[in-house]
Order: structure tokens, then sequence, then C-alpha cells
């Protein structure tokens, strides 16, 4: 069963908010809304329905980083039982595609996570093997897996003291993805006649964790190949609808389609036929599942018992999302067998349409703090409201400005919030907006300004938020990129521009988010400039004064008063498998041999990095270094010399925004950071490059 263990009780409106929800799936309430003001112990309170409901769980996020965070707040609420992580394996993905106006075809480019595609397979086989299972994912759970018929039929099944028949085993596991190797490491095995023993073991330490009488080997691959009769079968189905669709090509004039059509799938034939695998062998998913045409694909929520509970995290982003996929998906594969690139098979490779993902979810459990009205009208516009935070915390104070002269009363607020070691954010309409305002604040008036947006990639992204919590920033100017699932507690004034101007991002909901940045800090303000009080500021405002009453009246009454909670700042370019780890080590629940090895792991992951130019991860490795100083003490001499190239790549890096990768980069921007300690090799690589 659920066995929640945590170091304080459920506080605030917590209680009232854990019951109601809790009485509704006791009385088959199918759909309910939590209404979480930011900050108010939301995940805390999904535990408790957990712990309380004892159903296996699975909880969507719109983002991986949201995903990540929650995963390893559920494992710490439930440290004894399976808590698993499924998002989308890839760090890079451009889909398959072609645009006919220019004759272009674009293929598939990919870079896999090895360490999340190994997690996913871990959710899949807990799923099959285990009752109570938390599942976080992100909408990848809503794609295309295993059937999970086929699943449980291709697992191996071993006992202690089993006879073996060696060759076939060995035929077995490397249909399943795994390899034959003298050293023994995951995803490589051994085989010897007898299994004499079953033992699991640390996979960063080697030491025995528990001996088991029985043990299931699940796949190590996404796709299995089938065998014998069924390949044949399989195969002989594709022969049949290529002909099919050359004929219709035939039939249309279109020989150039035809052709292209013929090759691409012979080249499948021939790798499925020699290899039981072929590349893109997931259109071909209709035949591997044995559905029928335009049947729902198989995806993680089949691998669910009936009566799971499904909550759906910031579901006014997450439930627009479920319904796009399908969509967007579809209109791809359409133009791609439209001219031959694929068969009309490969439309059945998909997600699910959001009819199909609301037929598959039993119990559901829409969480935000501005609920569309999508779930609002599930439940008549009638939410479980968490208002209260356990610290005391109010939704900050709220003041509308003119816009006249908005630059010069920003920078007089800035320097307020600099004196008192606080950090500012000002939110623009548009990125070249953001640029320029940072431009001007950095130059006009030298302040430590940032722009976000968009068009920067992830780990940069992240990287600058970081470097503002960590202090080397105290502004970020940025658009619609800071408002859901980021902590961000030495925020103490947010400053929207253009409050009053009509569209998304300045509509209710989205002021209401925005507004909640500076939640987490007991100096929280937020001040809209406009020139006028729009209807969207109406109901923001309104809102927000609304929750304040709340909060405030109870403060008083339990004589709470408010301050603001520090958290550790975390580096999301680390692998999940070492934030895991990491986390693990600084609650202190690691010994010293796991700790000794976790520090060695990160030593090595941060020369590899540094050595590749690959700024972000070396300074992710830097810091966990740095935190786990604690927990190990002293660290030694050597480390401390290693750490000194890794310190000034993140002096470099955070001074300049986090945007310079590759040594010409380096070297371009020498001249404005001569005062910047870069190593003696890094400067004669930036003289062999002049231009």
């Amino acid at each position: 069963m659920f066995q929640l263990k945590a170091s304080f009780s459920p506080r605030g409106d917590q209680p009232n908010a854990i019951k109601e929800l809790v009485n509704g799936i006791q009385k088959e309430q199918k759909e309910q809304v939590l209404l979480g003001a930011t900050g108010t112990g939301k995940t805390f309170t999904m535990a408790n329905v957990i712990q309380a409901t004892q159903k296996p769980t699975l909880i969507l996020a719109h983002n991986k980083t949201l995903a990540m965070q929650i995963y390893q707040e559920m494992q710490g609420f439930f440290p004894h039982n399976k808590v698993e992580y499924y998002v989308s394996y890839f760090d890079f993905f451009q889909p398959e595609a072609y645009k006919p106006a220019g004759n272009i075809y674009i293929g598939k480019k990919v870079q896999r996570n090895t360490g999340i595609a190994k997690m996913r397979l871990k959710t899949l086989n807990s799923l099959i093997t285990e009752k109570k299972v938390i599942v976080v994912a992100s909408v990848a759970a809503i794609y295309g897996c295993f059937n999970p018929t086929s699943y449980r039929k291709v697992v191996i099944h071993l006992e202690k003291g089993q006879q073996i028949d060696k060759g076939l085993i060995k035929d077995k596991l490397l249909l399943l993805g795994y390899k034959d190797n003298k050293k023994i490491n995951p995803g490589k095995f051994q085989i010897k006649t007898e299994i004499q023993k079953i033992e699991k073991r640390n996979n960063h330490t080697g030491e025995k964790v528990r001996e088991s009488v029985k043990i299931a080997i699940p796949p190590s691959q996404d796709y299995v190949g089938e065998e014998g009769e069924e390949l044949a079968e399989i195969l002989a189905k594709i022969k049949q609808e290529l002909a099919e669709q050359k004929e219709n090509f035939y039939q249309g004039r279109k020989f150039l389609e035809a052709e292209r059509l013929e090759k691409r799938v012979q080249d499948d034939l021939k790798d499925l036929k020699d290899r039981g695998f072929c590349p893109g062998i997931e259109n071909y998913a209709r035949y591997f599942d044995g559905r029928k045409e335009g049947e729902t694909p198989f995806t993680l929520l089949d691998y669910f018992p009936s009566g799971f509970l499904t909550i759906i995290d910031e579901s006014h982003i997450t439930i627009p999302q479920v319904k796009a996929m399908y969509n967007t998906n579809r209109k791809r594969l359409e133009t791609l067998i439209n001219h031959g690139w694929r068969l009309p098979s490969a439309l059945d490779n998909r997600p699910l349409n959001q009819e199909e993902f609301f037929r598959k979810v039993n119990y559901i459990l829409y969480v935000s703090a501005t609920p569309g009205n999508f779930e609002l009208e599930k439940v008549n516009y009638q939410p479980t409201e968490q208002i209260i935070r356990p610290t005391g915390l109010l939704d900050p104070a709220l003041e509308v400005r003119n816009s006249v002269n908005q630059f010069a009363d920003i920078m007089r607020e800035i320097e307020i919030r600099i004196s008192q070691g606080e950090r500012v954010l000002i939110y623009a309409l548009t990125i070249a907006m953001s640029e320029d305002i940072a431009s001007y604040l950095q130059e006009r008036f030298n302040q430590r300004v940032v722009y976000l947006h968009s068009r920067l990639e992830i780990f940069d992204r992240y990287q600058r938020i970081n470097s503002l919590r960590r202090g080397f920033f105290d502004v970020i100017v940025g658009i619609n990129l800071l408002k859901e699932g980021i902590d961000l507690p030495e925020v103490s004034l947010v400053c929207i521009l253009d409050a009053d101007k009509p569209g998304f991002l300045r509509d209710t909901r989205s002021l209401i988010q925005i507004i909640g940045r500076a939640s987490r800090n007991s100096q929280g303000k937020v001040i809209l400039y406009a020139d006028e009080i729009t209807a969207n500021m109406h109901g923001a405002i309104e809102e927000t004064d609304r929750r304040r009453k709340i909060q405030t009246e109870y403060n008083r009454k339990k004589m709470i008063t408010p301050q603001t909670v520090h958290k550790p700042v975390k580096d999301i370019v680390l692998d999940p498998s070492i934030a895991i780890l990491l986390a693990k080590a600084q609650s202190g629940k690691m010994n010293k041999k796991e700790l000794a090895k976790l520090i060695k792991n990160l030593q090595r992951g941060m020369k590899k990095t540094t050595r590749e130019f690959k700024f972000d991860h070396a300074i992710a490795f830097r810091n966990a270094l740095a935190s786990l100083e604690k927990s190990a003490g002293e660290l030694t001499s050597k480390l401390k010399r290693e750490n000194k190239l890794v310190s000034s790549i993140t002096d470099f890096r955070d001074l300049t925004g986090g945007v310079y990768k590759t040594r010409e980069r380096i070297h371009r921007h020498m001249a404005d950071w001569r005062l910047l300690a870069i190593p003696t090799s890094w400067r004669r690589v930036a003289a062999s490059n002049p231009n």
C-alpha cells in the first residue's frame, strides 16, 4: 500500500482540500478541480489524496522540468513505493516531414537520452509487476508504446535453481535489445547453464541491495522485433498495403510518388526481415500492435489497472497540449503519405485524440492556480480551493501606475530591491521588446540584466533563471516564460509593462499567473504599468485581493508572521538519474560509499563536459559538487583544484548571460571580458581561431 512519509502535516486549508477531494473520489465523482494558489503546497495535497484513496496514480505535467520537480517531491513523500518518471527520451527531436512547395524532405533527427529511455522502460515494468505505482509523466504519456499484452508476453521470467537453455535465453535477450558482453553493465548480459543466485545491486556502488527467488526481465528498447510466423504475417500485410497504395498513385498518375514509396518500403521490409527492426519502425505500429485501421493506439495509460487516478497539473496548459498533439501530428503525416514518403498506415502512429484520452482515464483531478473554463465547466465552476499558504505568505500587493516615465520609475524600484539583496522580473510583450529593454537597462543604467524568451535553448533559459537566483543577475526581462512551475523566492518585485494591452499575454488568467511569481517572498509586490484599468486587469486585481483577505485573516487568527522560504538552486541539465541521487545525498540518506561513488561520477562528468566545451553541463556538475560539500565534509584538495577550471567557466557563462558555447564565440567576445580568469589553454585555442 502507499505509505506517505513527511516531517510535517497538512496545514492552512490543505486539510479541508484533501478531505473534500477524497470524499469526491469515494463518492464516485469522476472529475474534480483543485484551485490552488501558487506556493500553497499543491503537490503535498496530491500526495495526501493518493495516500487516502490508495489508487495507482498518473500525474501529468506540461513539460519535462516540471515533471522532474514533481517526481522528486513524490519520491520524497513515498520512499517505500514505486514512483516512476515517464517523459520523451529525446534531448533533441526533429520529426520526419515534407514541404511540397520547395520539394524539401526533412529526415527524422533525434538525440536520445539513454537515462530517460531506461526510466521509461522501468515505468512499464513497474506497472506490470506492482499494484501500487505513481507515475509522473509529460504528454508523452498519450503517444503510442508497447502493446501491454505483447509486453507481458516477451518479458522473460527466471527462477533461482532453474536449468536454462543458453542458446534460447541468449536469443530472447538479444530480441529484447540486450547485448552479449564479457563486462556486465546495464543492458549487457552473460549466460551460465544454471541460475545460482538472483541479486539486485546498486548500479552506482555495486553493493547488494537484496536477494530474490524470481526475476522478470523486461525489454531494453522501445520496440521488440517479432519472430517466425508473426513477423512473416506482418511483412505480408505491409507488402499488400504497398501494392494497394502504388496502384492508387498510378491511377492518379503520380509515378514519382509510387517510385519513392516502393524504394522506401522495400528497404524497410529488408531490414525487418533480416534484423526484426528498421528505421522508423514506429510507422508500422498498427501491424506490430495488431490493431485495425484507425483503432486507438496503446499508450502508457493502458498499463494502469482500472479505477486509477489521473492528476493533471497546471491543467490550464496541459489540457490544451493534449488537444493539440493529435491534429498537429496528423497534418504532418498526411503530407508525407500524399507524396509517397509513408504508407497510409503511418497515420496510426499517433498520440491519442482528446476523446480517446478521456475514455481511457477514470478519476481525474485538475490542478491549477488558474483553471481553464474547460475544467471549471466539469464542476459547474465550483472548484475545491486551496488559498492559504502553510508559510503564511500572502499574495503580493498590487499597484497600478501610469506608463509615462515607467523606466525611470522601474529603475528606482530596482535599486531598492538590489539594496535588500532581492531580485526583479520585468514582463514585456514581444521578443524584440525584451531584448531592447535589457540592453537599455544595461547600457543606460549599468544594471545586471538579462533577457529571456522562447528563442533561447531550454538550457540557456534555465541557466539564466538559476543565475538570477544565485545573484549573478538582479533582473530578468521576459515575456510569458516565467509563469507556471518556477519557484523564485528571491524575486520580490514583478513589473508588468503594457498591462492594459489586449491579447492572451494580458488576459485575466495570464495576469494572475504572472502575479504569482512574487508570492514566494514576504516583500512581494507587483506593479502594473498601464494607461487604463481593463476588464482583464480588474479581474486579476479582484481575485488577488480576495485571496489576500483570506490569507491575512488566517494569519491574524493563527498569529503567523509571513517569512520567505529559501530553497536550494537546482540545475536541470544533469541526467535525471544523477539529479535523483544528488537529492538523496543532500537529504542525508546516502552512506559514505554511495556518496564517494556519486562524487567520483560528478567529477568525471565535470571534466568530460569541460573538455567538450559543454559549459551548461560543466556548470551543473560543478554546482552539484559544491552542494555536496556539507554532505561529504571537506572535499579533497585535488577536487578543489579541478573545480577551478569550471569556476572560471561559471564566471564567464554567468556574466555573459549563459550564451557562449563554442571556442569561436569565446574568442569573439574575449575582448569584452579581459578580467576573467580564462585558462591558458583556452587562450591558445582562441589565438588559433582569429575569425
